[in-house]
């Protein structure tokens, strides 16, 4: 009978400890979720990201694209575009659709940057 009492009273400080633990973490979810800046959709969609950077390099197709929500700095839209065996790196402005950033790069066959296609001539 004592070991039962025992197993009872551990079972319920376990329950009672698991209990606050979960209502500890779902209050500091909660308060962290009222703190926290509001999530706001970018000015400039995808697809118009996508048609800005088509105009700066006209011929190419868009190979990558991705969101990069910078805290304090511009919210800015990435974008990697194919023309050829060049690689563009295109950033647009996600408030404004402005092009912060425009980089080209020459693709060579065996993808790394030593200016060597692999071929032995």
């Amino acid at each position: 009978m004592r070991i039962t009492k025992k197993l009872l009273v551990a079972g319920i400080v376990s329950l009672a400890a698991t209990g606050g633990a979960v209502y500890a973490t779902a209050a500091y979810a909660a308060e962290s979720a009222a703190t926290a800046a509001p999530a706001v959709a970018p000015k400039v969609t995808a697809e118009q990201a996508i048609g800005i950077a088509l105009k700066e390099v006209p011929g190419s197709w868009v190979s990558e694209l991705d969101f990069d929500s910078r805290g304090r700095q511009a919210d800015t839209w990435e974008l990697e575009l194919t023309k050829g065996t060049e690689r563009h790196e295109v950033d647009v402005d996600a408030a404004s659709g402005k092009v912060t950033k425009q980089q080209a790069d020459q693709d060579d066959d065996d993808r790394d940057d030593d200016g060597d296609d692999g071929d032995d001539d």
